[in-house]
């Protein structure tokens, strides 16, 4: 019986007057046989330019569904080329604030990529990329290895260009050679003679595995044992290839790391322009063991591109290749028919951006990754959402809008593995240097110019990433498409990340779809529904009315 105030009352005051009241129980029927105004709107009628104008992430919110499972049962595997997928779909961008080797090899370890920046020589960029192709490895079938006559000063010297110690010792200081002892760290660290051969410290009481062993019974010896180096050897005892056991431990704390199936080594992608030089650079590149190659250019419609783009599936056709960047169907078009594996998506929506400001030219960011990610699908290329992101919201918001992943700059930035040093501001905050690559800083870094090899030619000595990348290496007066500042520290990438991830895992939970592949169907048939949000909404959805807050985003 209904109470009013307390007291019983003689009548209840109906919430529709003139309707029967109907049996609870029947909701859902009636929700799904006779309610014919679904909430929200679909992709279609979201991103209708014509009627709502080019939107960005911050213009919708994408609607709840139903939770029928832990957030930690979301899958987040995607394809970031059509031949390789990875874990989890965030990458780094090739910024050189950004992304070097240790931010390559964290992001893959963490399930995701690292794109190498190539505001640098290609001598430095390809040894980068050798940083992260022998970080690690399931067997290492290229190992460093040293001859009788190596001294103990030179192995201190290869660890240290290397950042490991254990190298194995073969007659004739080669692989294929007969093994004849083992060096560590510990056999050398404290050697009073630099000039003694490393014959002197060597272990020669090794534990081996034949040839022919497969990886789970390498790993089995190598567990039990408490060697830090497996060789792996024929019935000659002569070097085969070889197994670490920090490969094993790296295995055991990043399950999803980034690898290839074969090698077992980290996934490693970096950049390059579209000059003819460029060419000069990728052989590099590919020859200490790259695995995808970016072109890297604000505007990628452009016969440049193309032509490059041909020429890299002509000459390297086990390397993938993402093209971009683009923002319409049209710029699109001509990378794919041209051959590219994936696409960068983004046009003056990075954070530290301002080609649509002073170009005039560019487009919001969720209406380009709509567009684009829509099209592309039609011919199994996978798209990268390319900047604009600032949170975990608007990860979700570019991979429901159709991207296979999405790249980050600024908002990786301030970690610990993006290059550079934290400096103090004046406001007294932890903070790192972050530039846009259209800077008036980054065009005139001398950094790639004057690494250089002369024959590359004089074109290339004057030249650098951030002029390629805009067109500008001919300019008499520079014209900036990006700015210079700081980031606040955001710590690790390794507690960082996974806060992203742990948040898009829920996001997606509570969207009701368990990957992203379900996330996309949805979207595409209409069951994932989208509303705009006008300028009030969106600060209502913010914090408000407080009067301070500390605003923590993780624990």
């Amino acid at each position: 019986m209904p109470l009013a105030n307390g007291d019983v009352a003689s009548s209840n005051p109906s919430l529709a007057p003139g309707q029967k009241i109907l049996d609870h129980t029947s909701a859902v029927q009636l929700l799904q046989n006779e309610w014919k105004h679904e909430d929200g709107l679909d992709v279609q009628n979201l991103l209708d330019s014509r009627s709502h104008g080019g939107l960005t992430y911050n213009d919708f919110l994408v609607l709840p569904g139903y939770i029928g499972f832990p957030a930690s049962d979301v899958a987040l595997e995607t394809p970031v080329t059509k031949r390789i997928s990875l874990k989890t779909p965030l990458l780094s961008s090739p910024m050189d604030t950004v992304t070097e080797h240790s931010m390559a090899i964290h992001m893959a370890l963490l399930g995701g990529l690292g794109v190498i920046h190539h505001n640098c020589s290609a001598e430095d960029q390809a040894e980068m990329v050798r940083k992260v192709k022998r970080f690690e490895n399931g067997f290492i079938l290229d190992p460093v290895v040293l001859s009788p006559n190596t001294t103990v000063s030179e192995a201190k010297q290869l660890k240290d260009k290397w950042g490991f110690g254990g190298f194995p010792v073969t007659e004739n200081g080669t692989l294929r050679s007969k093994l004849i002892g083992m060096i560590t760290t510990r056999d050398i660290q404290f050697h009073a003679k630099p000039t003694d051969p490393v014959t002197c410290v060597m272990s020669t009481d090794l534990v081996t595995a034949p040839s022919g062993t497969t990886l789970a019974e390498a790993n089995a010896v190598l567990s039990k044992s408490k060697k830090g180096k497996l060789p792996i050897v024929d019935s000659s005892y002569n070097l085969i290839s070889l197994l670490s056991r920090s490969d094993l431990m790296k295995n055991l704390h990043y399950p999803l790391a980034s690898k290839l199936p074969h090698s077992k080594q980290l996934i490693c992608a970096a950049a390059i322009g579209t000059r003819p030089e460029d060419r000069d650079r990728l052989k590099v590149l590919a020859d200490a063991g790259l695995d995808i190659v970016v072109l890297d250019s604000s505007q990628g419609n452009s016969i440049f591109q193309i032509e490059m783009i041909k020429y890299i599936k002509e000459q390297y056709p086990n390397l993938d290749v993402i093209g971009g960047n683009v923002v319409t169907v049209a710029q699109a078009a001509n990378l794919i028919a041209a051959g590219v594996d994936g696409l960068r998506i983004g046009m003056g929506s990075g954070s530290a951006c301002i080609t649509q400001e002073v170009m005039a030219v560019g487009r919001p960011q969720a209406a380009s990754v709509f567009n684009v990610s829509s099209f592309a699908a039609r011919f199994g290329v996978p798209c990268i959402a390319d900047g604009g992101i600032q949170n975990v919201g608007h990860i979700v918001k570019g991979l429901a809008l159709g991207a296979s992943t999405v790249m980050m700059g600024g908002l990786l930035a301030g970690t610990t593995e993006s290059p550079g040093s934290y400096f103090v501001s004046r406001e007294g905050q932890l903070v790192k240097a972050y530039r846009g690559m259209g800077s008036i800083d980054a065009m005139e870094d001398k950094k790639a110019g004057s690494h250089t090899s002369s024959k590359a030619g004089p074109a290339a000595l004057k030249s650098d990433a951030g002029k390629a990348r805009y067109f500008s290496e001919g300019d008499r007066l520079l014209v900036a498409q990006g700015v210079s500042g700081s980031v606040l520290d955001r710590g690790s990438v390794t507690k960082f990340v996974p806060y992203l991830l742990a948040g898009l895992q829920h996001s997606l939970q509570d969207i009701g779809t368990k990957s992203l592949t379900a996330l996309r169907e949805g979207v595409r048939d209409g069951t994932v529904r989208f509303e705009l949000r006008t300028v009030s909404a969106q600060a209502e959805g913010n914090v408000h009315g407080l009067h301070s807050f500390d605003k923590k985003l993780y624990s």
